[in-house]
């Protein structure tokens, strides 16, 4: 509540300060502090396949379809920190899991190596098909991504390649779900550990200059096409990783594997966790997926959910929910006299 003659300051914690530029902890209270918030969502990841007595099995699919809606977002937040505003993430998605099905089924791999096979298959593939409209910027990029899933769709629907309109069927399973579970959490955990690592870096801070000023980057001497190639290149493999383990889990990769669904939930889950973080977008999935499933009843009248929350986001909380949680864990606010 405002008081009057009064102003509220907002402060960052001393052990934030310590920690960001001076890099002193002195306690062991303080490194506990601060990876705290990183053990407890570690701890979740990891100990939710162990709750299925009491979850359920539709609880656990639903916990393997987050863990890979998180990848997906994860993917199109490294992506965004390039510049590179994808409006077609199904695209990288359904590549992934048609590529894992050829490898399974025409290569006749093992399912690991089938998936290992769509992932780098995958996200080479949609790095080609992007390579040419790297130049792109802005919204005419996002176009060329938005309108890529849908050409892929009508192309298998007219020619009938790949199973035509009923899919590509008799994909082998990868283990049990547990497995496959625990391997899209580790690589969870691993790709939003490296992302974060690599965007804190120099090769992350040329990206951030891309993003804001390509024009004068390449006018330095820097190949700003080769550099944004090698990001597609490794902001795919997540996306396209997601792609391959579903498809062994439903034994099956359709034209659903292109739907624009895919591509909005990335963009709604960066905007409600907050995309100044790779760790936001994998947040706001975990939040919005499950608010899915519970409106399943409604069909597709989830993407108006989809909406009402994105609007609802952007006016009331435009950082994201991550950054809010962040910012307040990180900071306390005080009322001091004008």
């Amino acid at each position: 509540m405002r008081q009057s003659g009064y102003r509220r300051e907002r402060l960052d914690r001393g052990i934030k300060v310590r920690a960001d530029d001076v890099f002193v902890l002195v306690s062991g209270r303080e490194m506990l502090y601060l990876a705290g918030p990183r053990l407890a969502a570690t701890i979740a990841l990891l100990g939710f396949p162990l709750l299925a007595p009491w979850t359920g099995a539709y609880w656990q699919t639903v916990f393997l379809i987050v863990v890979a809606m998180m990848l997906l977002a994860i993917s199109w937040a490294f992506l965004e920190r390039v510049g590179l505003v994808s409006l077609g993430q199904s695209f990288f998605f359904g590549v992934g899991g048609y590529l894992t099905a050829i490898g399974a089924v025409y290569l006749r791999l093992p399912s690991f190596f089938a998936v290992l096979f769509g992932t780098v298959a995958g996200a080479v593939a949609c790095a080609l098909l992007l390579a040419p409209v790297l130049r792109l910027r802005g919204v005419y990029f996002s176009l060329v991504t938005f309108a890529l899933p849908l050409l892929f769709a009508r192309i298998i629907e007219a020619t009938k390649i790949l199973g035509g309109t009923e899919g590509f069927a008799g994909v082998p399973g990868l283990g049990a779900l547990p497995t496959r579970q625990y391997l899209l959490v580790l690589a969870l955990l691993g790709t939003a550990f490296a992302f974060q690592r690599l965007l804190d870096s120099d090769y992350g801070l040329v990206l951030r200059a891309i993003r804001d000023n390509d024009v004068g980057v390449r006018a330095s001497g820097i190949p700003v096409d080769r550099w944004k190639f090698w990001a597609v290149l490794v902001g795919t493999l997540p996306a396209a990783f997601a792609g391959s383990v579903l498809a062994t889990h439903y034994h099956v990769v359709g034209m659903s594997a292109f739907s624009l669904e895919y591509s909005v939930l990335p963009l709604t889950a960066a905007v409600l966790g907050g995309s100044e973080m790779v760790a936001g977008a994998a947040v706001g999935a975990a939040l919005i997926v499950p608010l899915s499933e519970v409106l399943r009843a409604f069909g597709t009248l989830r993407v108006v959910a989809y909406c009402l929350v994105l609007v609802a986001v952007l006016v009331g909380v435009p950082e994201g929910v991550f950054a809010l949680a962040r910012r307040r864990y990180h900071q306390f606010e005080r009322w001091v006299p004008i």
